[in-house]
């Protein structure tokens, strides 16, 4: 009897430890900036939520440059 609650408490352990790296469970809404580096003029686009891996992704990845324009994503 004890090595049934021994296991049941494991296995309970094991699913909360499973589930609580909020790293993998963060999510944020994220969007695209675009700026014109000649005239100012920003454009945003919209947001679209982001999680997990994703998410680091996209909040590590280099702004875009394209001409003048440089892109960049902003979350929030």
């Amino acid at each position: 009897m004890k090595k049934i609650i021994l296991y049941v408490a494991a296995l309970i352990f094991i699913a909360w430890a499973a589930t609580s790296c909020e790293a993998l469970n963060d999510c944020k809404f994220c969007k695209t900036v675009t700026t014109d580096k000649k005239t100012g003029d920003v454009t945003e686009g919209p947001e679209v939520e982001y999680c997990g891996a994703k998410l680091i992704a996209v909040q590590t990845a280099p702004p875009t440059h394209v001409g003048d324009l440089e892109t960049v994503y902003e979350c929030r």
